[in-house]
């Protein structure tokens, strides 16, 4: 054995029980400290350390898919957002199938989905719209009391709602159309999400668009301020809040 070849040997074995003994929890506590940071990016790096560490782990499996997801709008191009989401959506898939009855990882393959709907073909838009709705209320039949189950099914419901006659008539007669949506049953859903989290202020500006899609002015610009008042804490918080903005000067 050459002295290069033994070198190479060495520094293998040598970052290899570097990594085995590193404990998982390690990793684990590195990860979500990142994730507190919104650092999705660095979180991802130590999630995927501690799946090294510990295979087939659905926990880490799913803050894995989370943290594709969470970097999907941070994408440049639609490519890059295809790209994020699809490998969001894998791990999603091996959490849920490892624990099938966790709500948190089956909401998780309807947020993915979302993602990818938003930068899939028409045909691909429909067939993930149906799925959003179905692994949205398996997740509320899981947990009747997850605050974002209720919020994705409520948004569901608000933007199916708000698509136009034309839309809806190509959707049924060439994909086997969209599943019935309404604009009340979104503002019952999203409703729900503020009284199971009233701290979390993307509930209140999704209600205030329900709200606003089905002609009720005065009650989306209450929820939009609202939402508007609260601090920012979670990732795409202040992205929410420049929607709202938007949509209260369009109003005014």
């Amino acid at each position: 054995m050459t002295s290069r070849l033994k070198i190479l040997l060495f520094l293998l074995l040598a970052t290899t029980f570097s990594a085995a003994s590193v404990p998982v929890d390690d990793f684990l506590r590195e990860a979500l400290a990142a994730e507190a940071r919104l650092d999705s990016s660095r979180a991802l790096e130590f999630f995927q350390q501690a799946d090294a560490a510990k295979p087939n782990d659905a926990f880490i499996l799913q803050k894995i898919a989370k943290q594709y997801s969470d970097m999907v709008p941070d994408q440049p191009t639609d490519a890059g957002k295809k790209q994020f989401a699809q490998r969001g959506l894998d791990y999603a898939q091996r959490s849920y199938e490892l624990e099938p009855t966790n709500a948190i990882y089956a909401l998780s393959l309807a947020i993915c989905h979302g993602h990818l709907a938003l930068v899939s073909d028409i045909r691909t838009k429909v067939e993930y719209s149906r799925r959003i709705k179905e692994e949205a209320e398996r997740s509320i039949q899981l947990d009747p009391n997850y605050a974002w189950a209720h919020h994705l099914l409520g948004r569901w419901h608000y933007e199916v709602a708000s698509l136009g006659m034309t839309a809806r008539f190509f959707a049924r007669l060439l994909y086997s159309g969209i599943p019935p949506a309404s604009f009340e049953e979104g503002i019952i859903h999203l409703k729900r999400a503020t009284e199971l989290a009233p701290d979390e202020l993307n509930h209140w500006i999704d209600l205030g668009f329900a709200y606003a899609a089905n002609g009720q002015k005065s009650e989306a610009r209450k929820n939009w301020e609202h939402g508007l008042a609260m601090p920012n804490r979670s990732k795409h918080d202040a992205t929410a809040k420049q929607r709202a903005q938007a949509a209260l000067a369009a109003i005014k």
